[in-house]
């Protein structure tokens, strides 16, 4: 019963998640028009609300749907005239769309597509002179690889803007929690740790300031559950489990993919502590969380912290729980 009231669930919000995309269509100028910023405008907020389907939709499902609409994007900038100012909102939104469809790539699995995409991203971004975009373009590369296991300390660092910059404070703190995501996966605590304390500083600042829509998410949770993930890969389970719980106690299942994937960090910090079954437990619950999500990295990162568990099975309950 609860597995079909879960189903129930998953199939409503997406297609109430459907019915918002299709709902919002956008008729293209017609070639040879002449546009404004407003036209641009009106696309951003198109692409803003596309960009809410990440919240409940796994990439499969959304990769398809955010490049048809950064082609869409290309075809109105090859296709219509426009001032230098104009031009340039249009390569922000461009920038900003490859971004969203790289984003979804990885989602997917499709990560040689999503470095192509983030790599078009910074160098639309460059050409638009946007440094909070082209900044970010390069954080999620090294994020991606952190992601893989394979940390790009160069290309993290590269996208850290000074803060005289004037980057929006949640932009800030977006990049440098990601820059804390790599050093930990390269196991540089004092260097996580130092981006992460800058991360809650810019964090803290961001009610002044109006972020782009990009990074208007950053807020004191996605910094508290970073937090406890960089202490998590940095195996200090006495650090991470507090940040990670707390967070995740206020995370709501319909988030099921990212619920899921933070919540096996604590399974992993849990596991570092000695506390078998409760990393058990914790891992199962994030197997349910995730089923009908079109997103492979739930799975991939169960199944790592599963080969972690495997060896005390035979010492403990937690080969009935994830059985």
């Amino acid at each position: 019963m609860e597995e079909n009231k879960e189903m129930h669930r998953r199939e409503f919000i997406e297609a109430a998640a459907m019915l918002a995309a299709g709902g919002a269509a956008l008729v293209c100028p017609a070639a040879g028009r002449r546009i404004g910023v407003a036209d641009v405008e009106e696309r951003a907020r198109r692409t803003a609300r596309l960009r809410r389907l990440d919240n409940y939709l796994g990439g499969v499902d959304t990769l398809r749907l955010y490049e048809a609409e950064l082609r869409a994007t290309m075809a109105m900038f090859n296709t219509t005239s426009f001032s230098q100012s104009t031009a340039k909102a249009l390569l922000s939104l461009l920038a900003e769309q490859a971004q969203l469809a790289g984003w979804a790539a990885f989602d997917a699995g499709e990560n040689a597509h999503a470095n192509t995409m983030f790599a078009m991203s910074r160098s639309i971004a460059m050409q638009a002179d946007d440094v909070q975009l082209a900044a970010n373009a390069m954080a999620l590369s090294a994020y991606l690889r952190a992601s893989l296991g394979q940390p790009d300390i160069a290309t993290a660092e590269a996208s850290r803007v000074p803060m005289n910059a004037g980057a929006s404070p949640a932009v800030q703190a977006l990049l440098l929690e990601r820059l804390a995501f790599t050093y930990a996966v390269a196991g540089q605590e004092r260097q996580a740790i130092a981006a992460l304390d800058a991360a809650h500083d810019s964090v803290a600042q961001s009610g002044t300031d109006v972020a782009p829509d990009w990074a208007a998410w950053v807020d004191h949770d996605e910094i508290q559950i970073m937090t406890g993930r960089v202490w998590a890969e940095l195996r200090r389970p006495l650090r991470a489990i507090p940040e990670l719980e707390g967070a995740l106690e206020r995370f709501d299942d319909t988030y099921a993919r990212d619920k899921a994937l933070y919540s096996t960090w604590l399974a992993e910090a849990y596991l570092d502590a000695g506390e078998v079954e409760r990393a058990a437990i914790l891992l199962d619950r994030s197997r349910r969380l995730c089923r009908g999500v079109a997103s492979p990295r739930p799975a991939i990162r169960i199944a790592t912290v599963r080969r972690r568990i495997a060896p005390h099975e035979a010492l403990s309950a937690s080969g009935d729980i994830l059985a």
